[in-house]
């Protein structure tokens, strides 16, 4: 087999056992690696009666037939759940090393069923599965943990989690290689409530490449074209992700004080021309990138990644704090501790607008930079407000009788893009399956770089096509298991035939955007059983009726309904978006109904 090492491993916590058996070649064809065979696996093992704090929930992780194969980015994985914060379907991924180094152990699929009796933690060695007990480094912080477990990025790779996931956060992240994160949706969360502490991987596997001519040049074309592009080769390396930053405020499109406003007045201070000046220690990559974006920051008191642009906007503008070393060092302390930073930021600055509007009684107020590390602190160990917190926003505005201050899709914590300057995003938060996520289809190519063309930001006709071939792409992207920024550079048609390359199965570009519509339709289906429906396709009411009274976005509010009508049509589903037999059969998932 090529691409694909054939193989799946199952884990029992409960019975401390695992076993061996192999992947269904018909359905990783169907779907590639991933997200979308995270998703297909969830399907059958994960319905509408499990708890996702339950033994009977799973954690799912995947790499993709690329993976470790040294393409560009192939250093990525997957794990799938069913999300303790929304309870929706939910795969995070992330990239570093870890990824890699699990393909190199010989399977393709990880299944962690049930829950140990008491904490453990798990060591695989190409196919040697040990278990150990983890009682004594149960409240173990992050980088103390991957230090002390052996952390080698080439040979030995540590995923865990950190005290927010033992506490069973909402928000809590699976982190990897001491500072990357499998963040968004609450995943540590659910590796917390199986008593797991931490996954350690070794291997010497490399997968088995169809046409090695064929991928050599591929991979020699991609090279060529990273290096080519103005953003992979000079924005990312220079700035990082967080040269979005001024250009997110200068165009009105940047969340600011829980999304009361649309600009935020010390964003230079919080910049990528920012950090680059007076902060970073240098660039790092993840294994296998050629654009390096990852910044080491320093400030007086820390020293490690990041912060990405989520993350400074998080704690920056959308709490109205302009604190550079702040925001470096409380973004530090959430990887150490195991959270989610959009969630985390979006949650404290919901928690200050409760406040300041006299809903809730605590001291958090917008602005207030020396409030950032207690009170993530406090949400990872559930003390004090941080146990209400702990939990995300939509449950914290709904218990004080405000839940439309809750800046979410679906209960999940919206990133730095306002929809009301950008109407293609406004309409993917809403429909995203995992809840509000610029993950899943990012608009800010088209609607702001011009990548791969410009398009009205304000434009309302038509936007949907844009926003679910993005959806689709994505998707697509997401089951191969390789990273985004890729995308800024390279054509979706490499990918395929990259693909092809190493599979020896044929993908056509048109093929593999349908694999990523196959997913999307998919985890649709997932939501729709778990009782979802069109009236959760919908976005803050702040965002559809409170337009900003001055900025770029003046007089704007995002014009969902319609762009959902479209959106409906477009997809191939009836009016209350579920998607029809004939949409269903095209896709091969009519056996599903």
């Amino acid at each position: 087999m090529n691409g694909w090492n054939g193989k799946i491993l199952e884990i029992d916590l409960t019975k401390q056992t695992h076993k061996e058996s192999p992947l269904d070649i018909e359905m990783a064809k169907q779907f590639i690696g991933g997200r979308g065979l995270g998703a297909r696996l969830l399907w059958d093992l994960v319905g509408p009666d499990v708890d996702p704090l339950s033994p009977e929930n799973v954690l799912i992780f995947t790499n993709g037939p690329l993976t470790a194969t040294g393409y560009q980015t192939s250093n990525r994985f997957s794990v799938t759940t069913k999300s303790p914060l929304t309870g929706t379907v939910l795969d995070a991924n992330s990239g570093g090393y870890w990824g890699m180094q699990f393909k190199k152990t010989g399977y393709d699929v990880l299944i962690v069923r049930g829950k140990a009796e008491k904490p453990v933690w798990i060591e695989i060695k190409n196919s040697e599965v040990t278990f150990h007990d983890a009682s004594e480094l149960w409240g173990m912080r992050v980088f103390a943990l991957t230090e002390k477990l052996g952390q080698n990025n080439n040979k030995r790779n540590v995923l865990c989690i950190g005290p927010a996931g033992e506490n069973l956060s909402r928000i809590a992240a699976i982190m990897n290689d001491r500072e990357r994160a499998a963040a968004r949706g609450g995943p540590g969360a659910v590796m917390g409530s199986k008593n797991l502490k931490a996954i350690v991987v070794e291997g010497s596997t490399r997968p088995e490449i169809m046409d090695k001519e064929r991928y050599k040049f591929l991979m020699y074309e991609t090279k060529k074209l990273l290096a080519a592009s103005p953003l992979t080769s000079q924005a990312l390396p220079e700035f990082g992700t967080v040269v979005l930053m001024n250009i997110m405020n200068n165009i009105g499109a940047l969340a600011t004080r829980n999304h009361q406003q649309t600009q935020f007045e010390g964003a230079e201070a919080i910049s990528g021309e920012e950090l680059t000046e007076k902060y970073l220690v240098k660039n790092q990559s993840c294994w296998a990138c050629p654009i390096g974006c990852t910044r080491i920051s320093k400030t007086e008191k820390v020293e490690g990644e990041g912060p990405e642009f989520e993350s400074t906007w998080a704690f920056g503008a959308q709490c109205g704090i302009d604190d550079l070393p702040a925001i470096i060092e409380v973004n530090a302390l959430c990887n150490d501790l195991g959270l989610d930073t959009i969630s985390a930021g979006s949650t404290i600055a919901c928690a200050m607008e409760l406040s300041e509007k006299g809903y809730l009684d605590s001291d958090l107020r917008f602005g207030r930079a020396d409030q950032l590390a207690p009170t993530v602190e406090a949400m990872a160990y559930r003390r004090d407000i941080g146990t209400e917190l702990a939990d995300g926003s939509l449950r914290l505005a709904t218990k004080y009788g405000h839940p439309e201050l809750s800046m979410t899709a679906k209960g999940m914590e919206m990133p730095a893009y306002d929809p009301r300057g950008l109407q293609g995003q406004g309409l993917l938060y809403a429909t995203s399956n995992r809840g509000g996520c610029h993950m899943r289809g990012n608009m800010i190519g088209l609607e702001v770089l011009g990548l791969p063309k410009l398009i009205d930001r304000f434009q309302v006709q038509g936007k949907s096509a844009f926003v679910i071939l993005n959806q689709n792409s994505n998707a697509a992207i997401d089951s191969l298991v390789i990273c985004k920024f890729t995308n800024m550079g390279v054509a979706d048609e490499y990918f395929a035939r990259v693909l092809g390359a190493v599979t020896g199965i044929p993908y056509a570009t048109g093929e593999l955007i349908k694999v990523g519509e196959r997913v999307w339709n998919l985890e649709r289906l997932y939501n729709n059983r778990e009782g979802f429906t069109s009236k959760n396709d919908s976005l803050p009411p702040r965002l559809l009726t409170e337009a900003p009274t001055d900025g770029p976005s003046k007089g704007w509010v995002s014009q969902l309904e319609p762009m959902l009508k479209e959106y409906y049509r477009t997809r191939g589903w009836d009016e209350n978006g579920v998607p029809t037999p004939k949409k269903l059969a095209e896709l091969g998932l009519e056996n599903l109904l």
